[in-house]
């Protein structure tokens, strides 16, 4: 810990100090806070949507930008266009059953679309 005394000059010194302790706090692992669920939310995110990638053709792959599994149990998908998004619904039931497969507890299925973003 760094003590530091007041005095205006070091009014900085000190906030530097405090945040990076606040924030050392924060990424300690094991620690079960709010930052471990949010990482661990994102690796589940990711996992899904590798998993339901690989299900898809080898051009289709790169505009399933992201799954996310919501707690009702809606799987929602983002892609890059519009006419990917028409195909992803087409294929809806399977990539339903693959998320299923992955583990998750699926009830049913949104597309959307994110074209800012582009294909990966």
């Amino acid at each position: 810990m760094i003590l530091v005394t007041w005095k205006p000059e070091n009014r900085q010194l000190r906030h530097t100090s405090m945040s990076i302790i606040r924030l050392e706090k924060l990424l300690k692992t094991g620690s079960g806070g709010a930052l471990e669920k949010i990482v661990q939310r994102a690796q589940n995110m990711d996992n899904l949507t590798t998993a339901l990638r690989a299900l898809l053709p080898d051009d289709a792959q790169s505009h399933l930008l992201a799954a996310n599994l919501r707690e009702n149990g809606e799987l929602v998908l983002i892609c890059s266009s519009s006419s990917w998004a028409a195909r992803l619904r087409f294929e809806s039931d399977q990539l339903i059953e693959a998320a299923r497969m992955a583990g998750a507890d699926v009830s049913s299925c949104k597309v959307k679309v994110s074209p800012s973003t582009g294909s990966m």
